[in-house]
């Protein structure tokens, strides 16, 4: 009687830890994808300044007075 009054707190205990864990999905999901809009927009912007870097100084100029 006890072993099965255990094993079956065992198994209540997981289901309770496994809703847990996919009740956060959504947030999880938004917040990844909001990391992902992040990278992809600091990844232009390191785009942009080595292009910068490199370039000549005409060029550097001229891409500098258009982007103020």
């Amino acid at each position: 009687m006890i072993v099965m009054i255990v094993f079956g707190a065992g198994i209540i205990n997981n289901w309770i830890k496994m809703k847990r864990e996919t009740g956060n999905t959504a947030e999880n999901s938004a917040e990844l994808d909001a990391l992902r809009e992040e990278v992809s927009a600091l990844k232009r912007r390191v785009a942009t300044l080595e292009r910068l870097a490199v370039d000549k100084d005409t060029h550097l100029r001229d891409e500098i007075s258009r982007l103020a």
